[in-house]
């Protein structure tokens, strides 16, 4: 990271902005790449950009900018894995509902379950906000019905 950015910051930044964007059901901006889904926050110096392809099962990045300058990525891919056991829309609300409560938190990696009506969240990773890998996963009477995999971290230029 070639500009002066507080960990701290970047951190509370990142969680404010997921909070705001899926999970809050921000907007869709428009799309930067062909087929994209593209989510934008910004707050002062500060930028976001989610952008992923897919429904069902997608792929996606999100990027944070600092003054217009790349400093932190995550890149994520997700699918259901036992369609014929949860929907989409189930998902999508199972995950919204549970972040929303790890974001509460102050926080966007693991080590947190969370239960919904019956189906448990759980999301769990190593590392922290400079270099992460995790994994976030539903799982409905016992048998894990869609999972999602992410790697990020501080982007040096």
């Amino acid at each position: 990271m070639n500009v002066n950015v507080s960990l701290t910051e970047l951190n509370q930044f990142i969680v404010q902005a997921k909070a705001a964007t899926y999970v809050g059901n921000g907007r869709n901006a428009t799309a930067c790449r062909i087929g994209s889904h593209d989510l934008k926050y910004q707050n002062g110096d500060f930028s976001y950009l989610d952008s992923y392809f897919g429904g069902t099962d997608f792929i996606g990045q999100e990027v944070v900018y600092y003054k217009d300058e790349p400093v932190w990525a995550m890149n994520y891919y997700g699918k259901i894995i036992e369609p014929e056991t949860i929907t989409a829309a189930e998902t999508g609300q199972i995950i919204k509902n549970s972040l929303s409560k790890m974001y509460e938190e102050g926080r966007f990696l693991g080590g947190f379950v969370h239960s919904v009506n019956g189906d448990t969240y759980a999301d769990l990773s190593e590392g922290d906000v400079v270099s992460f890998t995790g994994k976030e996963w539903i799982a409905r009477n016992g048998t894990r019905v869609y999972e999602l995999v992410y790697h990020g971290g501080v982007i040096v230029s």
